[in-house]
């Protein structure tokens, strides 16, 4: 599918502000949800399907998200579901609610992600699970988030001759954004120098280099362009791609906690080996991008999942925005800062939010939204008419949004 037979509208967007707020995510996610339907214009009775991007860290009702914010806005007979996909479940749930209303399931859905996240870094539940491969790397290998994230960045200093100074920049840009985002935990220049001088967590990053962990919510409320016609809303945003794409064989270059990668072949008639070509991140955003039917030279800004600063130069080559090895090239020209040629992480990105894992890709597409409108504020990008977020998450999970106005 391209063009805009995939459309649907983006009538609403709402937060829950970043920090550590020390009360429970259901909280959050109601918080954002009524923000996103006061900004639709619409009741919660208007709403007839309601997808929640779940939590692993709060129990029951966080595995059953959907029908957990439901219920704290009050029943009201919508269908829910609820899905689970690492860092990318925000999108999943976008994806989900999108091919709902396109299927003619519902005119209105109402898509909620949010968190309590734990302090430091994420860790796997507990008990023996030794077929689990998050529960393993952290027992066989010590791999930390953080850990693999460092390898990455070694990984970019031997290939391409990235610095340490290459790495900073990112945070220095991002942070500058964030300052202008009032949902934004950290809100706080931060200069080169004070990267270089924080705490080393894993060399060659430091503690200003990596992404914190932090309780927030995000929602969206999604609908039919018929509704949204109908409704008068004669030009809304519109989400005209969701990339849920999974890798191909073989895989080259692996992403913890998968420490080993399976063949196709002898996967059933026609299984056989990809071609290899390109990384998966790189085939997310492609796939995203065949099915808006635009690419990279259309974009006015994007929203990638900056883990850490070196992983935001991965994500300028995966998204198609320079060659591969040229990411810090982009950075140093100030080309994805505020006034650049691209921005990219206008909303100042994980570097100022932190993780709240299900909520993450549906802030993303919030500040799509916000951007696209030109309701931005300071940190609008003048005359933006075509985005794309990108973020990964475990077992091959990997997702891209494109939103267009």
């Amino acid at each position: 599918m391209s063009g805009t037979g995939g459309d649907v509208a983006v009538l609403g967007a709402g937060m829950h502000p970043w920090g550590k707020w020390g009360r429970g995510f259901v909280e959050y996610g109601r918080a954002a949800a009524l923000a996103a339907l006061a900004d639709a214009g619409l009741e919660w009775t208007d709403v007839g399907s309601v997808v929640g991007a779940d939590t692993v860290r709060s129990g029951y009702p966080g595995y059953v998200a959907g029908a957990t914010f439901a219920r704290a806005l009050g029943w009201q007979g919508a269908r829910v579901t609820s899905v689970y996909a690492a860092c990318a479940s925000g999108a999943q749930a976008i994806g989900t609610a999108r091919a709902q209303i396109l299927a003619g399931l519902a005119d209105v859905v109402l898509v909620v992600g949010a968190d309590a996240a734990p302090k430091g870094f994420f860790a796997p539940a507990g008990g023996e699970r030794p077929d689990d491969p998050d529960w393993l790397r952290f027992r066989i290998l010590g791999a930390t988030n953080p850990a693999y994230f460092a390898l990455y960045a070694r990984r970019r200093m031997a290939l391409y001759g990235d610095t340490g100074e290459d790495f900073a920049l990112v945070k220095v840009k991002n942070a500058a954004a964030g300052v202008l985002n009032p949902n934004a935990r950290y809100r706080k220049a931060v200069t080169a120098e004070e990267v270089a001088a924080s705490a080393v967590v894993a060399d060659p990053l430091r503690l200003l280099d990596i992404c914190a962990t932090s309780d927030g919510g995000a929602a969206l409320v999604l609908s039919s362009m018929d509704f949204a016609r109908a409704r008068g809303v004669t030009d809304p945003v519109r989400i005209r791609a969701v990339s849920t794409v999974t890798p191909t064989y073989p895989r080259t270059v692996l992403d913890l906690p998968d420490i080993a990668t399976d063949s196709t072949v002898g996967a059933g008639a026609g299984g056989g080996a990809g071609d290899g070509g390109g990384s998966f991140r790189a085939s997310i955003a492609r796939a995203a991008y065949e099915e808006a039917g635009l690419g990279p030279r259309d974009l006015s800004l994007a929203e990638v999942y900056d883990l850490s600063t070196a992983l935001e130069l991965e994500w300028y080559e995966d998204i198609g925005l320079c060659g591969e090895g040229e990411g810090a090239k982009l950075v140093r020209e100030g080309a994805t800062a505020l006034g650049g040629r691209v921005p990219v992480n206008p909303s100042g990105g994980l570097a100022a939010f932190g993780e709240a894992v299900p909520a993450q890709a549906i802030a993303q597409v919030c500040e799509l939204t916000w951007q696209l409108r030109g309701t931005a504020g300071a940190r609008q990008v003048p005359g933006a008419r075509a985005g794309i977020t990108a973020n990964q998450g475990l077992f091959g999970h990997g997702s891209a949004v494109v939103a267009v106005r």
